[in-house]
């Protein structure tokens, strides 16, 4: 009797997960559905049909319309350019950061890890920042963008917990053979430490690519604006009924921003599953040794 009530409640257990696990897919695939649906609709129907998913006619004319939009090419291209860049600079950086703070022997290392837990907890805020970026002639600048944020303080802190697990007797027989220590970085510590770095490398990825405020703050050439901030001059334009004749209505219609949204999305829903098996991995290494 007893193990029938056990397999009972199993049985009620999985069904209350399964429900729980299709409403939640249902609330994340249907919109997302309904902005590719959209993407693909002429104006007319995304405007007068109200909630659909499948078009009645089926149509390209929103993505030729971006892909011949010199101002949206530029936008896509800058975003590329400043994650490419950006990621690399972030990660070199906390790497090595991390790294040297990981090391008992390093002079000055407590002090450094104190600065490095003061600014996570206390930013210097808005308008010493660009008077900052400012002083250093980096305005308009992608510099102004890469340098701001070069390193997050709690990956270098989660980074730094992580190195510091490191077997020392494998470093220790390294240096015994004549390794230096950048050579004992790269080839030692780096491949062994691929979990935690792809982890890193996901997140700031993410954060180059969703650059946003900075970018509006210090950027003053439309020219280097990010895909995120022609989104919103896209939704702004389209809002402004002063300008809906230069807009010829079709181009900032319903399908015109929601396949932007979408070719603004796509870069990471594509490169996300090739970082998936560094990141269940990495979420959980350095995070229990402080």
């Amino acid at each position: 009797m007893a193990s029938l009530t056990l397999r009972r409640s199993d049985i009620l257990f999985r069904i209350i997960i399964y429900t729980a696990c299709g409403f939640a897919f249902a609330a994340i695939f249907l919109p997302f559905l309904y902005l590719v649906v959209i993407s693909f609709s002429t104006r007319e129907e995304a405007i007068t049909r109200g909630f659909y998913l499948i078009p009645s006619r089926f149509t390209w004319n929103s993505y030729g319309y971006l892909i011949n939009n010199r101002n949206f090419v530029d936008a896509l291209r800058s975003s590329v350019y400043i994650t490419a860049v950006g990621t690399v600079i972030n990660i070199v950086l906390t790497a090595l950061m991390a790294y040297g703070l990981s090391k008992p022997y390093l002079a000055g290392r407590r002090w450094i890890n104190f600065m490095v837990l003061f600014t996570m907890l206390f930013s210097g805020g808005i308008i010493p920042t660009y008077l900052v970026i400012k002083g250093l002639h980096l305005l308009d600048s992608y510099w102004s963008l890469w340098l701001s944020g070069a390193v997050a303080s709690f990956n270098l802190i989660v980074m730094r917990s992580f190195f510091s697990r490191f077997p020392s007797e494998l470093e220790e027989a390294a240096r015994i053979d004549g390794c230096k220590e950048f050579r004992l970085l790269w080839n030692i510590v780096v491949p062994l430490s691929m979990p935690a770095i792809m982890t890193f490398l996901l997140f700031y990825l993410v954060n180059n690519w969703n650059t946003y405020f900075s970018a509006i703050i210090y950027l003053d050439d439309s020219a280097k604006w990010p895909l995120q901030v022609y989104l919103r001059q896209m939704l702004l334009a389209a809002n402004d009924s002063s300008n809906a004749d230069e807009l010829n209505g079709f181009e900032y219609g319903p399908p015109v921003k929601m396949a932007a949204v979408l070719i603004a999305a796509l870069p990471l829903l594509a490169i996300y599953p090739l970082f998936q098996k560094y990141f269940n991995k990495g979420m959980l290494l350095g995070s229990i040794k402080g």
